[in-house]
Formats: structure tokens, C-alpha cells, sequence
């Protein structure tokens, strides 16, 4: 190595600055574009939506997909900038981030997730200028450690980025939502409700809390439209309550105006019998049943408020969700 040579950007052609550098106060970074990456949306379509609401309240958004299709083709009807790229990527992020200034990390279930996460992470910290990087984490992060084995491959990768992020010196905000109520775990439990009035899940007497898509999103487009008082916080998002299956389906039941029960079945039955049939990815797969058995450990009867910390407003509970999404609940 050369001692008192030029320090060059490895990543971006941005000038290479300190993280705490900020942009020429003359230039308000609400006017610059906000980077939501994961846009074309997954499970729940969280960034998605993060694009719907910030175009809603006038802002400027860039919005980076993985692939050219009709959901690229909605969110430009948004009026959001659309870019295509990949995330393992570093030149397309750096693309995709040049003359931004704040972004928002999400990505679906991939066994690529840290791959992406620390490459985004890595190009941020080269760019230098994010007034905030907004991290979609998950909430069974607080329950582990360096030696924690029990939870699945794409929990284990959330952990380990929100320790890179730690070191990254970025202006970090994390955001821990337990289970999506849109996760297939609950989409395949509810989906015999339809059918025979009964939810099939392998909980036993567990409870949980499940948060909705629609109010993680919230907290991202807050966070994203006035990102200051939230720096380097860890917001934990669950539902209004922590039960037990057969309490939500007492809930659901009332909410349908028709009986709903709690059907519990042995774990590896509902994996074998109602999981697998989805075909999902390997490490998809893995990831759904390991949560699965989490539940059954009652792992996930957690009750946080960052929904309303953040939004002003408590979450959303599961006979707000059938309201919301009537088809989902009838022949």
C-alpha cells in the first residue's frame, strides 16, 4: 500500500466524503429522491406500498426492481422513477442510489438476503450523503445472540446485517416487525376457513401477535418523510395484542358473522400436509417452518408499539384484516 496516496471510492464514481457529511444545506433532501429498494413487493408488498404513500404525500421516490413487468409498470403510474437492478450488485445499486437522499433496504425471502444487504450497506457508506438508511429487519433479531442456532437461515442473515449496519457508522433506523399477517405461515392457516370454518395451525396453546403490511409500510413512509427524530432507533412492530389461535378465531369469527374454530395440528403434519404443497423455494420453505415451530414455543408472544410510537395510531388487528380483505374469507 501507498502511504499518502489518493483514497479512491471502490464502488460508486461519488467523491469519497465522511458519512457525517451532509448535503449543501441550500438543498432541502426531502427534494431529493428517496431510494425504496424491493419495490415490485412480496410478501404484504411493503415497498410497494412505501412508494404509494410517499408519492401520495408528494415526494420523490425512486423505486428499484429486480426485473422489467406489470408491477414496474404500476409503480411508474405513481409517478415514482423506476430503476431496474440487482441487489448483489454493487454497480446497480450504486445506479440506483447516485443523487438520493434518504433509502429504504427491504428484500423478500432469499437465501441472496445477506448478500444484498451488506452489498446496499457498502455502497451507502461509499455514497456517504443518506441522511438515513431505513433496515427491514424482523423481530425474532432481539431474541438472538452471536451462538443462537434454533431460528431458520434468513433469521440468522437478518442478525448478522443489523451488525454490519452497527458498524457501518450509516445513519441507521431498524425496523423489527414480528410475522406479516400476509406470511404464508397464516395465509395457509386461514385459507380452510373458506372451506370448513376452521383455522389449521400448528400453535398448540402459543400466542402471537401478528402486524399487518399496511402498518410495517406506515412506519417506513413516516420514517422516510421525516427521518430526524428516529435515528439510530429500533422500532419492534407487532399487532394490538398477543392471543392464542382459538381467541383469533373467536375474533374472526365475530368479524365474518359466521363460526370460525381453531383446528390444532401436529407441526410436521401441517408441514408435510399444508406447508410443502405451496412449493416454495428451499430456503423459503425452511424459513416458513422453522417459524413455525417457533410459534409452537411460544416464541412469538411478543406485544411491542412502534406502530404507534411511530404513526401515532395503534395497529391494525385480524378483524381489521378481514375487513380489509374480504375474498380472502369466502368461496
Amino acid at each position: 500500500m501507498v502511504i499518502g496516496a489518493a483514497r479512491r471510492c471502490p464502488v460508486a464514481p461519488w467523491r469519497c466524503t465522511p458519512q457525517s457529511a451532509r448535503m449543501d444545506g441550500t438543498l432541502e433532501a426531502s427534494a431529493l429522491p428517496m431510494l425504496v429498494t424491493g419495490a415490485a413487493g412480496s410478501v404484504g408488498a411493503v415497498g410497494r406500498s412505501v412508494v404509494e404513500g410517499l408519492r401520495q404525500r408528494g415526494l420523490r421516490v425512486r423505486a428499484m426492481v429486480h426485473r422489467e413487468d406489470e408491477r414496474a409498470e404500476a409503480l411508474r403510474a405513481t409517478g415514482a422513477e423506476v430503476v431496474v437492478g440487482d441487489l448483489t450488485r454493487a454497480v446497480d445499486v450504486a445506479d440506483a442510489l447516485a443523487g438520493c437522499g434518504r433509502m429504504y433496504f427491504g428484500m423478500g425471502v432469499s437465501a441472496q438476503y445477506l448478500e444484498a444487504a451488506v452489498t446496499a450497506a457498502a455502497v451507502a457508506r461509499a455514497y456517504g450523503r443518506l441522511e438515513v438508511f431505513v433496515n427491514m429487519s424482523q423481530l425474532t433479531v432481539s431474541e438472538m445472540d452471536l451462538t443462537s442456532t434454533s431460528e431458520s437461515m434468513q433469521q440468522r442473515q437478518h442478525w448478522m446485517v443489523e451488525q454490519v449496519l452497527g458498524w457501518s457508522g450509516l445513519p441507521v433506523v431498524q425496523i423489527r416487525p414480528t410475522v406479516f399477517m400476509e406470511n404464508p405461515l397464516f395465509r395457509v392457516g386461514f385459507s380452510s376457513i373458506a372451506k370448513n370454518g376452521s383455522i389449521r395451525l400448528p400453535f398448540g396453546r402459543a400466542k402471537t401477535s401478528p402486524v399487518p403490511a399496511r402498518d410495517v409500510a406506515a412506519v417506513v413512509e413516516e420514517i422516510l418523510a421525516d427521518p430526524f427524530p428516529h435515528i439510530g432507533r429500533i422500532y419492534e412492530l407487532t399487532g394490538p395484542r398477543s392471543e392464542d389461535a382459538a381467541v383469533m378465531a373467536a375474533e374472526l369469527s365475530a368479524a365474518l358473522g359466521r363460526p370460525v374454530r381453531y383446528t390444532d395440528v401436529p407441526l410436521q403434519e401441517w408441514i408435510n400436509d399444508d406447508l410443502r404443497p405451496l412449493g416454495l423455494p428451499d430456503h423459503a420453505f425452511q424459513h416458513i417452518s422453522t417459524m413455525a415451530r417457533l410459534h409452537a414455543e411460544n416464541r412469538y408472544d411478543r406485544k411491542a408499539d412502534g406502530v404507534e410510537q411511530v404513526t401515532g395510531r395503534p395497529p391494525s388487528g385480524v378483524a381489521d384484516y378481514v375487513r380489509d380483505n374480504p375474498s380472502l374469507f369466502s368461496l
